[in-house]
């Protein structure tokens, strides 16, 4: 390439400059830019400046020396008319520089790339396994219980933020409520069937009492992955239907989850569509109610018989651990010490989410659950949160989970919240 060409290019801006002082660099290819170097067409390496006995310091005083005084040729051969000659010289710096920089961009924005991508893999079951950077992050599960849920959730510095009972037993854990699966969505009345508890919530011999549950006892039944895309923010889009205890379509379910890596922390967004497909349905008020995850049984407020009690809930207006419960609140996070890491889950609520800001169903013991639906089942005094949903139309709900380290305070959830609210 010609030296002219080069120039050009340099003083454009193109990084084409970059290719041709680097061709400068290591040939000259006409007589005049050999005479105007003086350096037979190539410049000084380290071997041609660091002869056999003399010091790096003497060797590195001689290649400043050359250097110089290839300038000052260059220079005179510039007054003299021979610009193509000495413009590989006048580069060579600018050269340096130019490729360092495109190297250590090239170097930050690869690091970027590689420590937010996502990448999800179906199971043989139908569900689907979501990886961070090749390592597992979470499962959707679709075929072990009544309903669907994601299990376990790793948390940024690798510990696991969800309790393992009942899918897997664990000694120190606490072992109740067994229709508490990871992060997932149950009501316990949706068209006369609940997809709340599970068969196993009653024991082997039910009482009375709840016999009349268990005959009720409905389920969300996975039918397809609608959408699965890989990437720094990763789509599992899914489609289910509840259906009673005969397996009839009572209602449609429509659910999108989207996973992404911001300041550090690992964030799942569920946005979940309750469409009435089959016809009126009714949606009772009931405690038993919305979208839920059952923390690690250290990260309980409740000391317990198993657990270890380092946890604490706080939300949005500033109620804290047992009085946080039934409480309206844009979020809440729920923190402890989990293996001596502080880690902690925050749960926030869009605006557009039905019935924002919702009632919270927080317990000390480990429940964290979104309940926009039980509002007199959690305060007596309020009216009936129940209603029926005509054939055709459909709520929304939708929530971003936040797994981080520290408290609420250094994951910044309050700031988190503002710009979730201002998302459309």
């Amino acid at each position: 390439m010609c030296a002219s060409a080069a120039r050009g290019c340099f003083f454009t801006g193109s990084n084409s400059a970059v290719k041709a002082a680097s061709s400068f660099s290591n040939s000259a290819s006409c007589p005049a830019e050999r005479a105007a170097t003086g350096l037979g067409g190539r410049l000084p390496r380290k071997e041609a400046v660091a002869p056999s006995g003399r010091s790096w310091a003497a060797a590195s005083k001689a290649g400043r020396q050359s250097s110089r005084q290839g300038r000052k040729r260059c220079f005179m051969a510039w007054r003299g008319r021979k610009k193509r000659a000495c413009l590989r010289v006048l580069l060579r710096p600018f050269t340096r520089a130019m490729k360092l920089h495109h190297v250590l961009a090239a170097l930050l924005v690869t690091a970027s790339a590689q420590a937010e991508n996502f990448t999800l893999e179906k199971t043989a079951a139908g569900g689907a396994i979501v990886k961070l950077d090749g390592q597992f992050f979470t499962e959707f599960v679709v075929d072990q219980a009544n309903k669907t849920y994601l299990w376990p959730v790793i948390g940024p510095d690798g510990t696991d933020m969800t309790r393992s009972y009942p899918m897997k037993t664990v000694e120190g854990e606490q072992h109740d409520h067994p229709h508490h699966r990871g992060l997932c969505f149950g009501h316990e009345n949706i068209g006369g069937y609940d997809t709340w508890a599970e068969r196993s919530t009653f024991g082997e011999k039910p009482s009375d009492k709840t016999s009349a549950r268990v005959s009720h006892l409905g389920a969300i039944k996975h039918r397809s992955i609608t959408e699965m895309k890989d990437g720094e923010k990763a789509v599992l889009a899914v489609v289910a239907d509840h259906v009673d205890a005969a397996g009839k379509k009572i209602i449609e379910e429509i659910r999108r989850h989207t996973f992404m890596v911001k300041n550090g922390a690992r964030i799942i967004d569920v946005d979940i569509e309750l469409i009435a497909t089959e016809g009126d349905t009714l949606v009772d008020d009931k405690k038993d109610a919305g979208l839920s995850i059952r923390v690690p049984s250290e990260m309980a407020v409740d000391k317990g018989k198993e657990g270890k009690g380092t946890g604490r809930i706080i939300n949005s207006e500033g109620h804290t651990d047992g009085d946080a419960w039934a409480k309206r609140a844009t979020w809440v996070d729920y923190h402890g010490t989990v293996k001596g890491a502080s880690v902690g889950v925050a749960m926030l609520n869009h605006p557009s989410s039905f019935r924002h800001p919702t009632p919270w169903h927080v317990r000390t013991y480990g429940l964290f659950t979104a309940n926009p639906f039980g509002l007199q089942s959690l305060d007596k005094n309020s009216e009936t949160g129940a209603f029926t949903l005509k054939k055709g139309e459909k709520i929304t709900l939708r929530h971003r989970f936040i797994f981080h380290t520290g408290d609420e305070k250094a994951a910044k959830i309050a700031e988190a919240y503002a710009d979730y609210a201002k998302e459309p």
